[in-house]
């Protein structure tokens, strides 16, 4: 049958499943707007800003496996989605961003937002598409789909030019193509399973791509069939329940003391979708010394760029493990387990306040277990990492690579959307400062999400490192803005409570929940806390796990 441009696209994104897309209209995709209007079958959510879509379509995409989409018109539409695209980008989270562009005969002469949006993105895309012709339109955005869920998942960008949203085609729907998975070598799988099998002290380090894979139930199978205690990056919170016997929690920079001793003392690192970055190996070149690196990514380019691997192999890990694991004897490693319990009675210990984590470890345990969990950057983010369980893959969505500030309230807004619950947002007012226009968002498409905003009038991580680095010269990281932030919540239609130092957490944060889940809104809980609370454990930049830093005065 023909169709528009426009009409095909939007019939193309209901041949892929897709529910709900995160955008902002205007000029040059309004006949996209159009088609959506009359199709009336996918459900639109108008941001305040674009950057807030693409962080909504990111949070979507996390807590449901599925790929976020959002819509953008052209020139400074397309370009605030950019942040959001790097975003997802360095934290491979499947997305498809779709922009307007002016028409083929004004393309390349500076028409009125027209901006060159596949070159500004192609370094932060898996691939993209700038589409002339209607003929190559539903073949396109069908590509950008599977281009953006397959392998090591990520952001695609479709660029549809204003004539191309107009003209007619024949269009005839298809059933999306499903993502492959290689055949594992078997081989290297012997290999994996030798080394294994001779190790006395295996660590399992647990990456996102064991989320993305959906290859959570079998990480932890291979943990308790090898007495592999498994310790995790920011982007795997999820991939075995904080409190198991087995978790290690959080390795890295600010990671836990027992997943800090655990790496030093192993002398075997299963390595499972992770990619060894600066902020979780460290120092690089002393990371695997005198260490057996069993190394398994799906994505090639991966392997061996940071840390030098014994064995390696690119594959799928659902897949792999799955594989693997019959080929496994179930192996009792008493005595490296009896190591690992003494490990997670290391603590570190701060001299002063520890409110924040007070009040995070108390919003943890009144949370309902399904709700996602949210964060943006910076101290409370990690705070958030070392103190909130979590029991379940996708529950958990982080700014990792990146580090995205303004990353969270566009992000618990499609958290919340996609799992269909409450979501929790741990925030920080320099952050809160970058993305508050998104509480509007959620107030008007009645988003239950509370929001835990660590207020401490500072950028607080920022500050720590000049505490620590800069001989405490605290250059701009001093806000020093006097915001009432629980009437602008209000102000935006949202609900706004006061949690002061004398305050009770438990009987706040309860009200938080109640309010919020009663009333499907967004409620602001502002938890004031000390500028000089420090995020511990802590390694410094470059150097190695057995120079963590576990203890610091407050003041």
């Amino acid at each position: 049958m023909k169709m528009t441009g426009a009409d095909i696209l939007i019939n193309c994104l209901s041949e892929q499943g897709v529910d709900t897309v995160f955008g902002y209209p205007g000029g040059a995709v309004l006949d996209i707007y159009d088609a959506l209007y009359r199709n009336g079958k996918i459900k639109h959510v108008l941001t305040a800003h674009e950057q807030g879509a693409a962080h909504a379509a990111d949070g979507y995409a996390r807590v449901t496996g599925k790929v976020g989409v959002c819509f953008a018109t052209s020139g400074p539409g397309a370009t605030n989605l950019v942040t959001g695209i790097a975003t997802a980008y360095m934290d491979s989270v499947p997305m498809v961003a779709i922009t307007g562009n002016v028409g083929l005969n004004f393309l390349g002469r500076d028409s009125f937002q027209e901006v060159d949006i596949c070159g500004i993105t192609m370094p932060i895309t898996k691939h993209n598409f700038i589409v002339k012709d209607v003929s190559e339109l539903a073949d396109t955005v069908r590509k950008a789909f599977y281009i953006a869920n397959s392998g090591r998942k990520g952001p695609v960008l479709v660029d549809i030019l204003k004539n191309v949203q107009i003209a007619e085609c024949d269009y005839q729907p298809k059933m999306p193509k499903q993502p492959k998975t290689t055949a594992v070598s078997a081989e290297k799988l012997n290999d994996i399973a030798g080394a294994i099998a001779k190790s006395k002290r295996p660590v399992i380090m647990a990456g996102g791509g064991i989320i993305a894979s959906g290859a959570s139930s079998y990480l932890k199978e291979l943990a308790y069939k090898c007495d592999c205690p498994v310790a995790y990056t920011l982007m795997a919170k999820g991939c075995i329940p904080d409190g198991d016997e087995l978790c290690l929690g959080m390795l890295g920079m600010h990671g836990t003391v027992a997943a800090a001793k655990a790496i030093i003392n192993a002398d075997t690192i299963i390595a499972l979708g992770t990619r060894f970055s600066d902020r979780v190996a460290l120092n690089r070149d002393k990371f695997a010394e005198k260490k057996c690196i069993i190394h398994i990514d799906v994505d090639n380019a991966e392997i061996d760029k940071n840390v030098k691997s014994t064995i390696h192999l690119m594959a799928d890990l659902k897949e792999t493990l799955s594989t693997l694991l019959p080929m496994l004897e179930k192996t009792e490693r008493k005595n490296w387990l009896e190591e690992i319990k003494a490990y997670k009675k290391g603590t570190a210990r701060r001299i002063g306040n520890e409110r924040a984590e007070e009040i995070i470890k108390k919003c943890s345990a009144i949370a309902p277990k399904d709700s996602p969990l949210v964060t943006d950057v910076g101290q409370h983010q990690m705070w958030a990492a070392q103190n909130y369980a979590v029991s379940s893959p996708r529950l958990f969505c982080s700014s990792g690579g990146l580090g995205t500030m303004g990353y969270g309230m566009g992000a618990a807004i499609g958290a919340s959307l996609g799992s269909g619950k409450l979501s929790v947002l741990v925030t920080g007012d320099g952050c809160l400062g970058m993305n508050m226009n998104e509480i509007a968002t959620a107030a008007a498409y009645k988003v239950p999400v509370v929001i835990l905003l660590m207020n401490n009038s500072v950028l607080g991580m920022v500050r720590q490192w000049q505490k620590i680095f800069y001989s405490r010269r605290f250059s701009q990281t001093t806000l020093g803005r006097n915001i009432d932030y629980v009437s602008l919540a209000k102000s935006l239609g949202g609900e706004g409570i006061l949690l002061d130092e004398n305050d009770d957490v438990e009987k706040t944060l309860e009200k938080a929940f109640e309010t919020a889940k009663k009333q499907s809104l967004p409620v602001l809980v502002d938890c004031r806390i000390s500028p000089d609370e420090n995020v511990l454990p802590m390694i410094k930049p470059g150097a190695t796990y057995d120079t963590q830093i576990n203890e610091m005065e407050e003041n």
